[in-house]
């Protein structure tokens, strides 16, 4: 029975009042929390100060700064919530601000999340392909946004394969049906070939490069 008894006159942080400056402590705060209940004006003023002197101790680090007096002040008004009769050395009274700024609402993106493992590019090419004029230049256009779309889909799902009927079925559902690419035209076909001419691109550049370094050494023995 004894046990239970101190048990229940333990007093917990968390039944506590909160810290309202927490660097102070909780006894700085019950000693703000009293000055506001002395009625004498004079009395109050001189237990006031001396718990500016108290504050000041408690964190002496900030004593190199030119406003740190003003700033124990301010502090100790915010200790007393702003509702405390006492006069500052400046003579001002510290006015009560929002201390905590709320932040702005950020709009979430309105695109479209279907088809969203192709992504955001690809609509804007898309785009781009349905305000151009109709030829050949184009038709290849369109091909090539295929075959990004094909390439981003693997990357995506590795585990399953994809034909070119979902390809070019995606493109016309996503381009609201103004885009369409020939069922013959193979999409992996048009990416190796893409590729195998940026290889070649690649090599001649190589030897470009290299033919100019050895015209470079051969003009320099002469």
């Amino acid at each position: 029975m004894e046990t239970n008894n101190i048990d229940n006159n333990i007093e917990y942080t968390s039944q506590k009042e909160p810290l309202i400056i927490a660097e102070y402590g909780r006894n700085i705060q019950k000693l703000v929390q009293h000055c506001k209940g002395i009625e004498d004006k004079e009395e109050r003023q001189r237990f006031a100060e001396a718990v500016i002197k108290l504050m000041s101790q408690i964190v002496p680090q900030q004593h190199t700064k030119t406003d740190y007096n003003d700033k124990l002040w301010k502090h100790f008004f915010r200790l007393a919530e702003f509702d405390i009769d006492v006069t500052p050395p400046s003579g001002e009274m510290p006015v009560a601000t929002k201390t905590i700024i709320e932040p702005q609402q950020v709009n979430y993106p309105t695109r479209n999340r279907t088809h969203r493992h192709y992504g955001i590019q690809i609509k804007d090419l898309i785009k781009k392909a349905i305000e151009m004029e109709d030829g050949e230049k184009k038709t290849e256009f369109v091909k090539i946004i295929g075959s990004f779309m094909k390439m981003a889909y693997k990357n995506w799902n590795r585990e399953h394969y994809v034909s070119d009927e979902i390809i070019m079925g995606d493109l016309i559902s996503i381009s609201e049906g103004k885009l369409k690419i020939d069922e013959n035209v193979s999409l992996d076909g048009l990416m190796s070939s893409v590729r195998h001419r940026s290889k070649k691109n690649n090599h001649s550049n190589s030897k470009k490069k290299k033919y100019s370094s050895k015209k470079k050494k051969n003009y320099r023995r002469y």
